[in-house]
């Protein structure tokens, strides 16, 4: 499997300034969201990339890339249609190749030396075909996250058959189609917010009716039917900065995964010591 492209979206009216705010990185860099996720491509084997944007917002897009690929493509989203609207928008920039797919709004930390980019992509080239990354997930969270149920493939721990993809379910929803052999009870199988997928799905977002192409869980579904799809529970953590505190929440999973560890610890240690003890 060849892949050599990434397709960033971070044209949602709700989430399109979450990819320009600036955090300190693992390095001690001050950068922008977008910045730390082209990295994050960019470890994964993708030198071409495009980023879907809002109309308007091409310039203060490019200029939060600090460390461009050796192709950069900004692509506006004319009309806010959604989520897999935007991803068929890259159809021309992907060609006839699989890419890797980042939202524009998550950031990660891996649990080991490998990023979580490029843990998935090379299960994707292991596995020969589409692969999305998931993180068992607490029912609470589920309104926030697209959740897939299927089955474990023989012999592995992190990897799935994908045979259902519901966007956002409800508790009742995921414990009668989504439930997983393995996972502790409560917990479901969510998106990571990284994706290698094959140009199949260009096809399926294409038949799909205009509504349907607001979510790209429905697309992902119907290439369940199609081709070879699964999960890879990679090892590493996801932060989503629409969250509340996930900004925050993301910022002090950087620092205390970056060199300067130590440091925020203690500033952490002194902020607790300086709140006021309960009655």
């Amino acid at each position: 499997m060849n892949l050599r492209r990434a397709v960033i979206t971070a044209a949602g009216p709700a989430r399109q300034e979450f990819p320009l705010q600036r955090l300190v990185d693992r390095d001690g860099r001050m950068r922008s969201a977008l910045g730390i996720i082209v990295d994050e491509a960019l470890a994964a084997g993708a030198d071409e990339i495009a980023v879907v944007v809002r109309p308007g917002d091409e310039e203060a897009f490019l200029e939060a890339i600090d460390e461009p690929p050796s192709r950069l493509e900004l692509i506006p989203q004319p009309r806010p249609e959604g989520y897999g609207a935007a991803v068929l928008l890259a159809r021309d920039f992907v060609g006839d190749e699989p890419f890797l797919h980042l939202v524009g709004d998550h950031l990660y930390v891996s649990d080991t030396e490998t990023r979580c980019a490029r843990q998935l992509v090379e299960m994707a080239r292991a596995e020969a075909c589409a692969v999305s990354a998931v993180q068992p997930t607490r029912e609470s969270m589920l309104p926030w996250f697209g959740t897939v149920g299927g089955r474990r493939v023989a012999r592995s721990d992190r990897l799935y058959e994908i045979e259902t993809v519901v966007e956002k379910p409800t508790p009742t929803r995921a414990e009668q189609d989504l439930s997983v052999p393995g996972l502790r009870a409560g917990h479901y199988l969510c998106f990571f917010g990284m994706h290698v997928l094959t140009p199949t799905i260009f096809d399926l977002l294409a038949a799909a009716a205009p509504d349907e192409r607001r979510s790209l869980s429905t697309a992902l579904e119907r290439l369940a039917r199609r081709e070879r799809y699964l999960a890879h529970q990679v090892s590493g953590v996801r932060f989503d900065l629409g969250l509340p505190y996930g900004l925050l929440t993301a910022q002090l999973a950087l620092a205390l995964a970056g060199r300067d560890r130590s440091e925020v610890l203690a500033r952490i240690v002194e902020l607790l010591a300086r709140q006021p003890q309960s009655p």
